[in-house]
């Protein structure tokens, strides 16, 4: 706690040379916006980081976030699922102030010098320079609400408390007779709602009307609050726009209108997926499993079978990798071999996958299962061209159109694994190059990633009982596809 956050009273607090020469309802007051500029504008210059965690933003949304930060602006974040929105509206704290002093003993956090609230006001002119007060942290000036048809304006503003009004002895239109709702709670801080559109219109004009005029009617006593609130919005972009969903005057009344989007290359997602999948220490994935788990997000964005208005959420490869993750070690448990990923592992994903993507008519027809098996495939055959599609895989290719088929094999040891890939000429070879490791245990994944890449790219063909057998068959053949 610093120095001055050891000030109990507000005669303390006056005595500290932050606030030398201030006097109670002075009028002058910094705003949220204000101090949120002042910080934002410190860390721009010192060249620290503003929000932590957020990638693939700092070309397109981070500078309109900081242009509407530096305008003192309220704003929205419009993008679908899975595009950090929460977390970068959560990482606006980061530029408040430490701690800011509040009247103690009063349920809307206020100013002890100006304060907004009448009960605040009555008690400053009660207690004067012994007026309590307590430090609030940052991190309890954030209030988030999640917006649904059944939030009311109680919810967010309050109701008028009779048993309240009786005991203080004033009139139920008195702002000392209410019980608070959540943004008045959220005075001196930020206050967030996620999935703005979802909000009945009545609830949407209370808080235009609370925000701009300051007053609000509650069970038809005309309220005035007068909050210092910096308010911030997420929501689809979809709900956002239909007539209906946004009452046009609180739509109007936001500053700015900030578009996210999902990562616009592989490596960004990559990065991403790496940072925020949770997985057992000492699992081994290696760069090109990794890889495709993020190429299945983009081709499943790209997929016609896949609704674009609901989006594929950057949670699909997050939550892939954390169940590859899981089979192989579990398959490391049970034959005592290193822990890799390997493609087969990400076939074990599937949950992964289907139960994010919301699939159209041609989708639904299709099945969820079938739908994703082919995106994997496609993901496949694009990682695999993207590194080693120049790579003489003839020789291999012919054995395969001989009629040989090859079982490769998921039980036993990694190095079992590589002596019954030896079968297929040039197979062992071209594993340990793109490996890039002696471990057999990357040089099996590699093995059967290369299978999939040709399987994906339609060089071989390949048995559906795959996904049954608990070990995969691949066949003979060119540009084949499942039976």
């Amino acid at each position: 706690m610093t120095a001055l956050a050891k000030a109990r009273t507000l005669g303390e607090l006056l005595e500290s040379p932050e606030y030398a020469g201030r006097r109670p309802f002075d009028g002058r007051v910094r705003l949220v916006q204000d101090e949120v500029r002042d910080n934002l504008t410190r860390k721009l210059r010192s060249g620290e980081e503003l929000f932590p965690g957020v990638v693939g933003y700092d070309e397109t949304v981070i500078p309109q976030l900081i242009n509407a930060l530096l305008a003192r602006q309220n704003f929205i974040l419009l993008g679908l699922r899975g595009q950090a929105k929460s977390r970068i509206l959560r990482a606006i704290t980061g530029l408040l102030d430490e701690v800011v002093p509040v009247i103690d003993g009063v349920d809307m956090p206020d100013d002890p010098l100006n304060p907004v609230g009448a009960e605040g006001r009555h008690l400053l002119e009660a207690h004067g320079l012994e007026l309590p007060v307590r430090w609030l942290p940052r991190a309890d000036r954030f209030v988030e609400k999640l917006a649904t048809p059944d939030v009311t304006v109680a919810d967010l503003i309050g109701d008028v408390d009779p048993i309240k009004a009786a005991r203080l002895g004033t009139s139920l239109g008195d702002t000392r007779s209410m019980h608070f709702g959540l943004l008045p709670r959220a005075n001196r801080g930020i206050f967030a709602v996620n999935e703005l559109a979802d909000l009945a219109p009545k609830v949407q004009v209370a808080l235009f009307n609370i925000l701009q005029e300051g007053d609000v009617q509650i069970k038809g006593y005309p309220i005035r609050l007068e909050l210092d609130v910096m308010l911030v919005f997420s929501a689809n972009p979809e709900d956002y726009t239909a007539r209906g969903k946004i009452v046009t005057p609180l739509k109007d009344r936001i500053g700015s209108e900030i578009r996210t989007h999902y990562p616009t290359d592989v490596r960004q997602g990559m990065e991403i997926t790496a940072q925020e999948a949770v997985r057992a220490e000492g699992i081994i994935v290696p760069p090109f499993i990794a890889e495709l788990i993020e190429e299945i997000a983009f081709q499943a964005r790209e997929d016609g079978r896949v609704d674009k208005l609901s989006g594929v959420s950057q949670r699909l490869p997050i939550s892939l990798m954390e169940l590859g993750a899981a089979n192989a070690e579990r398959r490391s448990l049970v034959a005592g071999d290193a822990p890799v990923v390997r493609v087969s592992d990400v076939y074990a994903g599937l949950p992964a996958i289907t139960g994010k993507m919301e699939l159209e008519y041609e989708g639904e027809l299709k099945g969820a299962d079938n739908v994703a098996r082919d995106v994997i495939r496609k993901a496949a055959g694009v990682v695999y061209a993207r590194h080693y599609g120049s790579a003489d895989t003839r020789e291999l290719e012919k054995w395969f159109d001989q009629g040989n088929v090859f079982r490769f094999p998921q039980g036993g040891d990694a190095a079992s694994a590589l002596k019954a890939a030896d079968e297929v000429p040039g197979l062992t070879a071209l594993a340990a190059e793109v490996a890039g490791s002696a471990d057999d245990a990357v040089r099996a994944a590699a093995a059967e990633f290369i299978l999939e890449g040709l399987y994906g790219r339609k060089k071989l063909s390949r048995a559906e009982e795959l996904y049954a057998a608990p070990e995969p068959e691949l066949k003979q053949g060119r540009g084949g596809r499942w039976n």
